[in-house]
C-alpha cells in the first residue's frame, strides 16, 4: 500500500494534531507489544510518516515515551485524587494506590522501563519537562496520601507515592512476562510458582512501607 505524500503541518494547531497522532499510534502499539518491543520505524509506519519526519516533532522514539509517560503520571494523579477524596487511613491509601496503578499497564510499562531506557536518548529540554511532571505528581499525592493517613508526615506520603511507583515499575515486566517464559510456566508449575500476582504483591508492598515509615522515623 502508497503511503501518502507527507504534507508539512505549518500551522500550530495541525503540528498539535500531528504530535497528538504520533503520540496516539506509539501509545496503542505499546499497549498492544510492549513498550520496549516498539521502534521509532514502527511509530512512524503506524501514524503513516517517515521516521525522518516524525523526528521533526520528537527527537527520538525515547522522547515520545517519556511525554507519553508524563501524561500517564498525571492521568494517574487524577485517579488518586478521586480515590482519597473522601478517603482515610492505610489501608484507604494502599488501595488507592495499588489499585489505580494496576488499573493502568501502560503507566506500569513505562516506569520499568524510564530509568533503564527512555532517558538515555533525550533533551535536557525533554527530560526537564518530565522530571518537573513527575515531581509534581509526586509532591501532590504525597501531601493527599499523609492527609488520608495522618500517621505519616507529607515526606513520607511523598516517599510512599514514589516507591508505589517504583514498585509498580519492578513488579510489572515480572508479573507479565515474556512469551518464553510463559511456556516455561506451563511446562514447569514449580518455577510458575515464582511469578509474583502483580496487584496482591504491590499492596503488600505498599502495606509494610506504609506501616513502617512512622516506626523508623
Amino acid at each position: 500500500m502508497t503511503q501518502p505524500a507527507f504534507v508539512r503541518a505549518r500551522r500550530p494547531e495541525h503540528k498539535q494534531q500531528r504530535r497528538e497522532a504520533i503520540l496516539a499510534a506509539a501509545r496503542e502499539l505499546a499497549l498492544r507489544s510492549g513498550v520496549r518491543d516498539v521502534s521509532l520505524g514502527g511509530v512512524a509506519a503506524a501514524v503513516g510518516l517517515a521516521k525522518s519526519n516524525v523526528v521533526r516533532y520528537f527527537g527520538t522514539r525515547e522522547e515520545i515515551y517519556l511525554e507519553l509517560a508524563a501524561e500517564c503520571w498525571l492521568d494517574w494523579a487524577e485517579a488518586v485524587t478521586v480515590r482519597l477524596r473522601d478517603a482515610t487511613g492505610p489501608e484507604a491509601v494502599v488501595d488507592a494506590l495499588a489499585e489505580t496503578l494496576a488499573e493502568r499497564p501502560l503507566l506500569c510499562d513505562l516506569l520499568g522501563n524510564v530509568s533503564t531506557s527512555l532517558e538515555h536518548n533525550v533533551s535536557v529540554p525533554a527530560a526537564r519537562v518530565f522530571k518537573r511532571t513527575v515531581l509534581g505528581v509526586v509532591a501532590g499525592l504525597g501531601e493527599q496520601v499523609a492527609r488520608a493517613h495522618p500517621a505519616l508526615t507529607a515526606a513520607e506520603g511523598l516517599e510512599v507515592v514514589g516507591a508505589a511507583a517504583g514498585f509498580a515499575g519492578t513488579l510489572y515486566p515480572v508479573a507479565n512476562p515474556a512469551p518464553v517464559l510463559v511456556e516455561l510456566y506451563a511446562q514447569d508449575p514449580d518455577i510458575a510458582a515464582a511469578c509474583p500476582s502483580f496487584l496482591p504483591t504491590l499492596k503488600r508492598l505498599i502495606a509494610a512501607l506504609v506501616a513502617g515509615l512512622p516506626v523508623i522515623r
